[in-house]
């Protein structure tokens, strides 16, 4: 079984994603193999929050090139999380 660290990697801090932190609108890099219930009740028991909608989008690498040789970077998965109007707010995206 997972645990709810283990469903959130990261918070993704951008100029787009600070604009939508103010509608209440998180950004998250989450485990490729969750769905959006698990994603909903790990964002819940990390933050202490509720969660209205979970939005989730599978993000397809890149390819890159290193002089003669070619790869792709990693692909992953981005949530946008919505909170309810009377939760409170998430404090990593505070103050930046």
């Amino acid at each position: 079984m997972r645990t709810p660290y283990d469903v959130v990697i990261r918070p993704i801090i951008t100029e787009t994603s600070m604009m939508d932190a103010a509608d209440k609108k998180y950004t998250f890099e989450v485990d490729r193999r969750t769905n959006k219930t698990e994603i909903k009740l790990a964002i819940e028991s990390i933050f202490d929050v509720t969660v209205a909608k979970v939005n989730t989008l599978n993000v397809n690498g890149k390819p890159k090139r290193q002089g003669r040789f070619v790869g792709k970077t990693a692909s992953w998965k981005k949530a946008v999380i919505t909170l309810t109007a009377d939760s409170k707010e998430i404090e990593i995206f505070e103050g930046m």
